[in-house]
């Protein structure tokens, strides 16, 4: 069996690694990383990613694929997406398998922000592994959830409604189903199977009994969100409620929130609730991204999407930022980065 592949420059291994690392679940406590192992000759010796938290990290995932191919990966160079970790989770530092490897170099896209797991590139240099810092726009992108959730100390919050053209998330008698296609709702479940969390608060349990449920092409995917419910009113005996995987934070505060979720290891999290929740999170600059789905229908009447943000001049509106707009059948998905969330 042959050890090596065609050559790859450490730019063109740098895009491969960011292919395998989108392998990786988007959810969970840890982030997307692919890794590729070259020799000096520019030959591909083993490649891995990282597939959830508790399962070897891609350099470790990448070793291992070279002794399955016979690769002897001493004096090559790792190739990864992210800052190798130096620090003992659920797994051992990647920069001790990297040195008991024989690597002799290090090349990665990211820094790791974490306050335990940073440090790798140091710890190599000690060691007299070169770690070099090289910025890819996709290893970025892939990390952006996950790196903004670890800076801030919360998880990343997505801000979701549907809405019709003037703003309305419902009709005057309180009916909202449908607002918007099924293109738009599948949508939506593929959204939730890739977050941690979705959170709403007493009042839409209370009238809609949503199951909270990922169900992309109409089925219950393999990842459930954690169910959370928002607020005091007692919810007991609704949907919600069906087992174990659901909480309940009896506060209004958002803050309250994320950080009894930050400490369930959630990073990611959509907001789904009515005007009042989504109005909360959005006047305390929670929101780091908004998907509202905006149908081509008029009520006239009816709830608005948000309340009172506090806002009362045009130069202090929340302006979204890095803006994308993805038709759904008759519906358009509008996605924007807020500016205080950037």
């Amino acid at each position: 069996m042959t050890a090596a592949r065609a050559p790859l420059s450490v730019a063109g291994a740098m895009d491969r690694a960011v292919a395998l690392a989108a392998n990786g679940p988007a959810y969970g406590p840890n982030p997307r990383v692919g890794c590729v192992l070259l020799d000096s000759a520019g030959a591909v010796l083993g490649e891995g990613w990282h597939r959830g938290a508790g399962t070897a990290h891609a350099e470790v995932a990448a070793i291992a694929d070279a002794r399955t191919r016979g690769a002897d990966v001493r004096g090559g160079t790792a190739v990864v997406t992210l800052e190798p970790c130096a620090h003992t989770g659920r797994t051992g530092p990647c920069v001790d398998a990297l040195t008991e490897a024989g690597i002799a170099a290090v090349t990665y896209a990211v820094a790791d922000p974490g306050d335990s797991s940073s440090g790798g590139a140091a710890v190599l240099a000690t060691r007299g592994i070169p770690a070099m810092l090289t910025a890819h726009a996709g290893a970025s992108a892939l990390t952006h959830r996950w790196l903004t959730a670890m800076r801030r100390g919360r998880p990343y919050v997505i801000a979701k409604w549907a809405a019709t053209l003037d703003g309305r998330m419902a009709a005057a008698d309180g009916t909202s189903v449908w607002i918007t296609g099924p293109e738009a709702r599948d949508h939506a479940h593929g959204i939730r199977a890739e977050v941690d969390a979705i959170a709403v608060g007493t009042g839409t349990v209370l009238v809609d009994d949503p199951r909270l449920s990922a169900r992309p092409g109409g089925e219950d995917g393999p990842h459930q969100p954690l169910r959370v419910v928002i607020g005091h009113r007692d919810t007991s005996g609704r949907r919600v409620w069906r087992d174990s995987h659901a909480v309940s934070v009896p506060s209004h505060d958002p803050r309250d929130v994320l950080a009894a979720l930050w400490e369930r290891e959630v990073r990611s999290l959509v907001v789904e609730g009515g005007p009042t929740v989504l109005s909360a999170f959005l006047r305390e600059g929670l929101v780091d991204e908004v998907h509202a789905y905006i149908a081509p229908v008029l009520l006239g009447a009816g709830p608005s999407v948000v309340d009172d943000l506090g806002i009362g001049t045009m130069a202090d509106a929340l302006r979204g930022q890095h803006v994308n707009l993805q038709p759904l059948g008759a519906d358009t998905l509008i996605v924007a980065h807020l500016s205080r969330g950037i």
